[in-house]
């Protein structure tokens, strides 16, 4: 049993009597302890497979299972507030909290259960993923680009979820920092057994992937050496 798979998803835009696929008839599967790369120019549908294994938008036919269940039996927001956590490019933090008051709004919603003493979890937490206490406490607008990513991995991380997925997570970032995140992906789904799921241009990112996926025109395919994505 495959942990997250898709069964014949298709997504398409109606104009008039013309359908226009961005997705079709795409079956693909994610395993814990994993760190995948999906690759594709823009347009391909790369930014809507992720949403809709995000449950942030629903397909036209086919499925989405997590742990062999429907999206659909499961709920939609009870699956975006449980079961995954969702890192952005432009991190989606909110801007007047602190780092640490990001992390613990994220712990107040999920129903996950936690450990009691959430604050000092909070920050043990921010602290792993390469945040002192000091810059824990500023407002999260007056710390770097790399550093409000580190804040939403954490804060993705923060309900105690089995699923990261990340859109272009290091599109904002320069190269150092863009490996910092590539290396927290990779432990993530090494060490702590995560399913990493990462949209991306980014090559870096698809060298380090433990497997790599490209869609072109609609489709989907696994791909050994993608060298000119």
């Amino acid at each position: 049993m495959s942990f997250i798979e898709t069964k014949d998803l298709s997504y398409f835009y109606q104009d008039g009597d013309q359908r226009r696929y961005i997705l079709r008839d795409v079956n693909v599967s994610f395993e814990k302890g994993t760190f995948y790369a999906i690759l594709g120019q823009s347009g391909s549908g790369k930014t809507t497979l992720l949403s809709l294994l995000s449950a942030l938008d629903a397909p036209k036919s086919g499925s989405v299972l997590y742990e062999d269940k429907d999206l659909i039996e499961i709920g939609y927001e009870t699956y975006r507030r449980n079961k995954i956590g969702i890192v952005f490019q432009n991190y989606n933090l909110v801007p007047h909290l602190t780092a640490f008051e990001n992390i613990l709004l994220a712990m107040d919603i999920t129903e996950n259960e936690l450990p009691e003493d959430q604050s000092t979890v909070a920050y043990n937490l921010l602290d792993y993923i390469g945040i002192s206490k000091t810059k824990a406490d500023r407002l999260v607008t007056q710390l770097s680009g790399g550093e409000q990513q580190r804040v939403a991995i954490a804060r993705a991380l923060s309900t105690n979820v089995d699923v990261i997925l990340a859109d272009e997570p290091t599109g904002n970032l320069d190269e150092e920092m863009e490996n910092e995140i590539v290396q927290i992906f990779k432990t993530l789904a090494h060490e702590h057994n995560k399913c990493v799921i990462v949209v991306t241009h980014s090559q870096e990112i698809a060298r380090e992937a433990d497997e790599k996926f490209v869609i072109r025109k609609g489709t989907i395919q696994k791909d050994e050496d993608l060298s000119d994505e």
